[in-house]
């Protein structure tokens, strides 16, 4: 069970278990204003999958779909995951990232308590998807994050997925819940909803519209590409050793302005606007966020050394793949930007 596979990240968990073969996808999802089912038009007829629209605040319906679809491992996904909206309204972050989680924890617990002994039991795993910004941020110029690094969120957002990730290992600690964890650092690819960065600036570049940076720029982010991510998911719920973590990362460290100028360069090389100028002149500097972290770094040897996991994007094939979708898919993102997001920034304060 996949919760949260109408989103970014859950979407392509989904499509790359399918793809895969040997797995019964079912995709739990509330469709909150970041769901796209037409994300997963591609496997929406295979007979390995099935979409069932829930809640995971639902916990009767959580333990339905547990014993109806005889689930052996759950992925966690589902979450409200945007900082800027965070930081506008906190407690819908709470509502969903913590009591969320904590509802589905306990569906799970029943559900693996009446579980037979043995190997479905034995085999039983929740992996629980988190982020890099539970740990805060580093100096400019030193650190990595790893499985070690103490918690120290900044954000509303990043306060709600680390208390999440406590309460699961709690659920292992208290009521022997097999638990496995992934913190990733930022994603990036197709079917990204166009309030984060890299899509955000893809669409308004197109578009000839302003290329909001927060502050000069210079906030430092490790980029991973999505389906390289999803890779790795699939391998931390299949081989991940119970109760332990993984950190996900690219090892791709680009500041934000960098990121910003590369995605410029790359669509002025494919299709430069009609007034003739370079799209880094769109790039606008606007008031910073609010405890806007300095850097992201995450150190992914564990899951290289004992997942057998390394990511097959760089930052430059994996940013060119994704401009190219974005241009070929005018009919996934043409209706958000015209229905309920208008490429605006949030979480000014």
């Amino acid at each position: 069970m996949v919760t949260g596979g109408a989103g970014f990240i859950g979407s392509a968990v989904c499509r790359h278990l399918v793809a895969r073969g040997g797995y019964r996808v079912v995709n739990v999802d509330a469709l909150t204003y970041a769901g796209n089912l037409a994300s997963l038009d591609g496997i929406a007829g295979d007979p390995a999958y099935r979409f069932v629209r829930a809640d995971i605040r639902d916990g009767d319906a959580m333990r339905s779909i547990l014993a109806e679809e005889a689930i052996d491992t759950i992925m966690h996904l589902a979450a409200e995951s945007h900082v800027d909206r965070s930081i506008d309204g906190p407690a819908a972050f709470v509502d969903t990232n913590v009591v969320g989680t904590v509802t589905l924890l306990g569906a799970a617990l029943d559900h693996w308590r009446a579980l037979p002994e043995g190997e479905a039991r034995s085999g039983f795993r929740f992996h629980h998807i988190s982020t890099d910004e539970v740990f805060g941020d580093l100096p400019f110029d030193s650190g990595v994050f790893t499985e070690e690094t103490p918690y120290r969120p900044s954000s509303p957002y990043s306060a709600s997925k680390a208390a999440s990730d406590h309460f699961v290992r709690a659920w292992q600690e208290t009521y022997g819940l097999p638990v496995v964890l992934s913190n990733c650092s930022n994603n990036y690819g197709p079917f990204h909803f166009p309030e984060k960065l890299i899509p955000l600036v893809i669409l308004n570049a197109l578009e000839g519209r302003p290329l909001p940076v927060y502050g000069r720029g210079v906030n430092v982010r490790d980029w991973l590409f999505v389906e390289d991510h999803a890779a790795a998911l699939e391998l931390v719920a299949t081989r991940g050793r119970v109760g332990e973590s993984y950190n996900i990362g690219g090892r791709e460290e680009r500041t934000n302005l960098q990121v910003v100028e590369a995605i410029c360069d790359a669509l002025d090389a494919r299709m430069p606007l009609a007034i003739g100028a370079p799209r880094r002149s769109l790039i606008t500097f606007v008031a910073d966020r609010p405890g806007h972290d300095r850097r992201y770094a995450i150190d992914p040897a564990k899951a290289e050394q004992e997942l057998g996991w390394r990511p097959a994007h760089s930052f430059e094939s994996g940013l060119a793949a994704t401009i190219d979708w974005y241009l070929a898919n005018e009919a996934w993102w043409r209706p958000i930007r015209e229905g309920n997001y208008a490429g605006d920034r949030l979480g000014a304060g």
